[in-house]
């Protein structure tokens, strides 16, 4: 019987996280819009050297995601920003004269460092704008941080957007 009270207790608890990251998720969309200006174009978003269109459109996915949730983190309530992607270059290169099966790993060095360019625009709760302006983020240092995320893919790209909306959006 205490078996069963623990059930439902753990079920109503799941229930209600998921309640709330489901309105976290609503709260950031309406404060965030990212639109990824002719994806297929962008420099070097692969995910292998013989890259998949899947692999392709997960990355872009994972960023646009990610300028979701940290320019959520910045913007007003009753305030809205508009985001507009234009190119993504990520860190490091597919190099093919490597041994057999090395041309799926990406090699990271300083020469290729990460690139997102955008333009944006924050505005009020009339529309009025109150900032806007284009970005070409860039990083030539890029290597020489600290970064604790070595597990993620796309640590050097986050650590970007991460420095833009700190810098373009923060107040006070």
């Amino acid at each position: 019987m205490k078996s069963n009270h623990f059930i439902l207790a753990a079920i109503i608890g799941l229930g209600a996280s998921g309640m709330a990251l489901a309105a976290d998720a609503a709260a950031s969309e309406s404060k965030v819009q990212v639109t990824l200006e002719n994806p297929e174009n962008y420099s070097d978003v692969r995910d292998a050297f013989l890259a998949s269109d899947k692999g392709k459109a997960g990355n872009i996915d994972l960023i646009r995601q990610y300028v979701e949730k940290e320019a959520a983190k910045y913007v007003p309530d009753g305030q809205k920003l508009e985001v507009t992607i234009t190119n993504i270059d990520l860190a490091g290169d597919f190099e093919p004269w490597g041994q057999a099966g090395s041309e799926d790993i990406r090699i990271v060095k300083d020469i290729y460092p990460p690139r997102i360019d955008l333009s944006y625009k924050l505005t009020d709760s009339t529309g009025s704008v109150v900032k806007e302006g284009t970005r070409e983020l860039r990083d030539l240092n890029f290597m020489m941080k600290i970064n604790i995320h070595r597990d993620d893919a796309l640590r050097y790209e986050k650590a970007l957007i991460k420095d833009w909306v700190r810098k373009d959006l923060k107040t006070g």
